[in-house]
């Protein structure tokens, strides 16, 4: 059986896995769904249609699945789906997609969000990200794997944050990050790629090398964005990780930042 403090408010409806642990005074809606071994803190708040994997730990005060902070909501039944192994710290808030998107919020697994971090509606976030304090990601953002934000950081609507990049603390981002970048400020400008990063999950230098000369085609080579997208493709073939970058920059968005 479930371990649920007396105090806590859990559902009839919810689908509680056998070995979680609910703490005192939180809520659980009708609709949510947790699994195995998970822990859920005191005072914590999930509702709405909300799926959580295994091994999540939420702590106290944090808010998962409530409703978007979009005025075009109407109440539709809109999903909140969240994988395994994420940590959930004091008053994280993350909310609902909306109908005029995806209709869902989609976290990956693996991911820390420091206390205070937001993740907005429609928003999908894949694995092992970091969201360091009071990170604030907008509604229709996009995180890659590994990605991580420092304190303070705020990614505006719609932005897409590539794999393996890294926001300095404070950074304000209203264009995109392509993979293995860099950024800082306000508004956000490359700084260099993400290379302590990425010695740390085992990248190797000839492939920290590749990363460093395709910013260069990139930012430093006075190349438009079709010319460097067009070198990157073709060091491709030779540094197979230069695919992900190849490819987000083939993708349309808000711009890269420059």
């Amino acid at each position: 059986m479930p371990r649920i403090h007396p105090t806590a408010l859990v559902d009839a409806g919810a689908r509680i896995a056998e070995d979680v642990a609910i703490g005192a005074y939180t809520i659980v809606g009708p609709h949510v769904a947790i699994g195995a071994q998970s822990e859920i803190g005191p005072h914590a708040v999930i509702t709405g249609r909300t799926t959580i994997g295994a091994r999540n730990r939420i702590f106290q005060f944090a808010s998962v699945g409530d409703i978007p902070q979009d005025r075009k909501y109407g109440g539709e039944p809109t999903r909140t789906e969240i994988g395994d192994d994420n940590v959930i710290r004091e008053f994280v808030t993350i909310h609902a997609g909306t109908a005029q998107d995806r209709g869902a919020t989609t976290i990956g697994s693996g991911n820390w969000f420091l206390a205070y971090t937001h993740v907005a509606h429609d928003c999908v976030v894949g694995d092992f990200t970091t969201f360091s304090n009071n990170a604030q990601i907008a509604g229709h953002v996009t995180i890659g794997d590994w990605a991580v934000l420092g304190a303070y950081a705020g990614v505006h609507q719609f932005c897409r944050i590539g794999a393996h990049a890294m926001l300095a603390a404070g950074t304000i981002v209203l264009q995109d990050v392509p993979p293995y970048v860099t950024a800082a400020g306000y508004p956000a400008k490359p700084a260099g790629t993400n290379n302590e990063g990425l010695r740390r999950r085992g990248f190797s230098a000839d492939d920290i090398a590749a990363v460093r000369r395709a910013y260069k085609m990139l930012y430093r080579a006075g190349h438009s964005l079709d010319q460097a997208r067009e070198e990157i493709t073709r060091a491709s073939i030779d540094a197979p990780l230069l695919r992900a970058l190849a490819t987000f920059l083939e993708t349309s968005g808000r711009g890269i930042v420059r």
